[in-house]
């Protein structure tokens, strides 16, 4: 138990600062390797030619969506998890739990199963030339398949990083993501087995993260107990899952939603307009991940405290949180905006699609520096059990202003138009976060800065 009431510890009486680091660090670090690995993977496809790499960018919209249902459960858990631990509930937390993680491979292996019995006309929905086509049945039939195992390890990370244990899901997913990178090149150039090969070293990567959270449980490590003992009907429970689950599975599903509308404004450009719009989005990926990771560690925090009605510490650490995702997302777009080129080149050699990609990453980046602070509030009032305006502030950004636009600009502006939709929406989803945030300001009294060091000191925690 001691391990226990470490995690514990953590969430109701670390300081602060400390409490958000220990939580943060580790499944930021855990997501920076797989958006590194993304982005890895996509650089040695790229290297078999413009069609292989706009195949990864056609199936990539279908593995969001399946990670989306363990995200639906698993991260809908999480934030009921967190609130149960820190009212002290913990056999209820553990049915929760346990319901999440069996749902979720219910549910996850129904929809796979649905998604390889129509693979050639979804693929081709989403926007697959005849050229890339051949390359994306190839890659998604070995992936596609595979990613129960994606749906199982996504709903464990959840699971437990609620109950604080952040350095373990770092250390599986920096396990499953560095073995990935090191299998691609040699399964793909040493093995010759092309994208196949890709696909393969990721199903092989994904064994190795459900085998390590498999042991975790085998160990009986935690707070929490999984069995199918504790799976009830109970209607409760499965409501506070579902009541964030489905805004979560809404923001994956508005995400592949977003990434299959661009891949088919830009299939009528040809193969190296998809490409590059590809590693716009793997680029982009590394920090979006970043902030992601962060507050996947924050949520468990904001979530207990809510819970524990400790509002003083969740005061300060949203304070925290915005400075430092803000600084974050600064200096990714600075990155970027001058050093566009020379990263688009590591994704292939076409010149015109180095043209297009450049271009689009700059333009990006520069609406990027407002995303911490959308993720902060989004994070927020998921955290409290507020679930519409949590959605709203979710789905924003790729969601509900980033569809019409992608499917209107392009219209009328021609490829400034692809390039423009993300930017676009960016602006509209942050003047909404403004919105939100002075009314979740206002309902914890979070203070001016000045406000603040006059009554608690500069280092209150």
């Amino acid at each position: 138990m001691a391990e226990n009431e470490t995690r514990l510890y953590i969430l109701k009486a670390e300081p602060v600062p400390r409490a958000l680091l220990k939580l943060g660090i580790p499944t930021m670090t855990g997501m920076l390797v797989s958006a590194l690995y993304n982005a890895v993977d996509a650089y040695f496809v790229g290297g078999l030619g413009t069609a292989q790499m706009g195949a990864v960018s056609v199936v990539f919209p279908i593995v969001q969506i399946i990670i989306g249902l363990g995200m639906m459960f698993g991260a809908g858990a999480s934030s009921y998890i967190s609130r149960l631990l820190g009212s002290q509930d913990y056999e209820r937390a553990s049915r929760t739990a346990s319901a999440a993680l069996f749902s979720g491979l219910l549910v996850g292996g129904i929809a796979i199963s649905c998604i390889l019995l129509f693979l050639k006309p979804v693929l081709a929905a989403l926007g697959a030339t005849a050229t890339i086509l051949p390359y994306a049945r190839v890659y998604a039939r070995i992936y596609v398949a595979g990613s129960i195992l994606n749906v199982f390890n996504v709903t464990m990370n959840n699971l437990l990083t609620a109950q604080g244990a952040a350095k373990f899901t770092m250390t599986v997913m920096i396990s499953g993501s560095l073995s990935n990178i090191i299998l691609d090149p040699i399964l793909i150039y040493g093995l010759d087995l092309g994208i196949e090969g890709a696909a393969i070293a990721t199903v092989l990567s994904l064994c190795m993260n459900a085998a390590l959270y498999i042991g975790y449980l085998l160990k009986g490590k935690g707070v929490l107990r999984f069995s199918f003992r504790y799976v009830s009907t109970d209607g409760e429970i499965y409501g506070e899952i579902l009541k964030i689950g489905i805004p979560v599975l809404a923001f994956q599903l508005f995400t592949s939603a977003a990434l299959g509308l661009t891949n088919i404004a830009a299939k009528s450009y040809g193969d190296y307009a998809v490409a590059a719009m590809g590693a716009v989005t793997r680029v982009m990926t590394i920090g979006i991940y970043i902030v992601f990771g962060f507050m996947k560690g924050f949520q468990p925090f904001a979530g207990f405290n809510y819970g524990a009605r400790q509002y003083k510490r969740l005061k300060r650490a949203t304070r925290l949180c915005l400075l430092g995702s803000t600084c974050f997302c600064v200096f990714m777009a600075a990155v970027c905006i001058f050093f566009a080129t020379p990263i688009i080149k590591l994704f292939g050699s076409n010149p015109d699609m180095i043209s297009l990609g450049a271009r689009a990453l700059q333009i990006s980046a520069a609406l990027f520096t407002a995303f911490g602070f959308q993720m902060v509030y989004a994070s927020l009032y998921l955290s409290a059990g507020k679930s519409l305006p949590g959605s709203i502030l979710s789905l924003g950004r790729q969601g509900i202003f980033f569809i019409p636009l992608i499917t209107a600009l392009p219209a009328f502006m021609g490829i400034t138009g692809l390039i423009l939709a993300q930017p676009l929406a960016d602006l509209c989803s942050s003047a909404v976060t403004c919105v939100f945030a002075a009314q979740m300001d206002k309902r914890l009294g979070i203070p001016t800065k000045a406000e603040n060091e006059s009554k608690e000191g500069p280092y209150a925690g």
